[in-house]
């Protein structure tokens, strides 16, 4: 027998789903959300590779490390428009959304050193090869519905995101990625588009390389307030380019040695860039130097050659007592912890997670590890708080 369809049935349930939907977004945009954060070598990433070895991925996001520090120098691609020449750097964290009506799913690389949201769209005069189909828009746009898998269980749906359109993509990638979230401060990112919904708040708890099997959570609006005991506040800077986040470093101390940091971007004030997808914190090489020697003369260790453009690695199979290190922002003392400081790129070496560059300097994510790292746009500030991040 042929089933009879009822219309006005049909359009009810329709307009209940609708209706749901946007319930959805309204309690997110009342009680802040959050979603998951993964990183590329835990075991829920589909960029884990169970033949690789701890030492064959601390050498790989050492790779990508130094090859994303010439993102930072390049000042070439623009973030004005929707549909440009994209070239992409890999980062360390992931997450999952879809775009469209019906959903595309994508899995994209979280990165606040970017600001576009995009995906390679067909059709693609030179794309990266991607294991997952490449969307096929019904229509040429550049503004769609944008859909956050939250870890409660009900999607966020944002209508009128802008989403970049990538027909000519260069730098590197990975097949089992298909694009970028980008939540830079530039007017294109996530962050920005997303706006009073989320009161310009965003915040991240990234998990110690050895919690593998775990993710991490990125928190907006209501939900990424950092408050509390131990937390501390340092002010974000602007300068000329909007996409990334600058701060104020002022000393590194090691132990009771504080160390006076001179500048980097040809300033005192936003003199560092923080970012969560940069492995390793880079410091200009005069300042480097004299952490190092500071650090090493605390140090009763045998020292043992590490990975390349590592020089303070030392023997990992004796115990031995690694100095307090405390990042002296403005207004902010962030104390590391050794898992920030320290960390094994091999069975038997373990090597310091800073390194030398020229001119310039960015706080990595081995650093902002078991933190609570807040952001604030609106008052302009970033909190850090200690926290057992696999409790978050």
């Amino acid at each position: 027998m042929a089933a009879i369809v009822n219309p006005t049935s049909l359009f009810s349930l329709v307009f209940a789903i609708l209706v749901l939907s946007c319930l959805c977004l309204i309690e997110a945009q009342k009680r802040g959300f959050s979603v998951e954060l993964i990183h590329r070598d835990s075991l829920k990433s589909p960029l884990y590779n169970p033949l690789e070895t701890t030492s064959d991925r601390v050498n790989k996001a050492l790779r990508r490390s130094f090859s994303r520090v010439h993102h930072f120098k390049s000042t070439s691609v623009s973030t004005k428009e929707t549909e440009a020449d994209i070239i992409a750097y890999t980062g360390e964290y992931l997450m999952k959304i879809s775009i469209g009506t019906p959903a595309f799913d994508i899995v994209a690389i979280a990165d606040t050193g970017s600001d576009l949201i995009w995906t390679q769209y067909k059709p693609c005069n030179q794309c990266f090869k991607q294991d997952a189909p490449l969307f096929d828009p019904s229509r040429d746009v550049a503004a769609d519905t944008l859909t956050l898998a939250s870890t409660t269980g009900r999607p966020v749906a944002v209508p009128k995101i802008v989403i970049g359109c990538g027909h000519n993509n260069d730098g590197t990638f990975d097949e089992n990625t298909s694009g970028i979230v980008g939540l830079g401060g530039g007017e294109v990112s996530l962050i920005s588009q997303l706006g009073t919904s989320i009161a310009g708040k965003f915040s991240y708890c990234l998990l110690p390389i050895s919690k593998a099997g775990e993710s991490s959570k990125m928190n907006f609006g209501s939900n990424a307030i950092v408050s509390g005991a131990g937390v501390v506040s340092t002010p974000l800077t602007k300068r000329a380019i909007d996409t990334f986040y600058f701060l104020t470093l002022e000393a590194v101390s090691v132990g009771s040695n504080r160390i006076k940091f001179a500048g980097s971007f040809g300033s005192n004030n936003g003199n560092i860039i923080i970012d969560s997808g940069t492995t390793l914190t880079f410091f200009p090489e005069d300042f480097y130097s004299e952490l190092e020697s500071a650090v090493s003369s605390q140090i009763n260790a045998t020292r043992v050659d590490g990975l390349e453009d590592l020089s303070l690695c030392y023997d990992a199979q004796s115990d031995f007592a690694i100095p307090d290190i405390t990042v002296h922002f403005t207004d902010a003392d962030v104390k590391l912890q050794p898992l920030n400081t320290f960390f094994l790129v091999s069975d038997s070496v373990t090597c310091f997670t800073f390194s030398p560059i020229q001119n310039f300097a960015i706080y990595g994510n081995l650093a902002q590890m078991n933190f609570l790292v807040g952001y604030d746009t609106v008052k302009q500030t970033v909190s850090f708080k200690p926290t057992d991040c696999s409790k978050n």
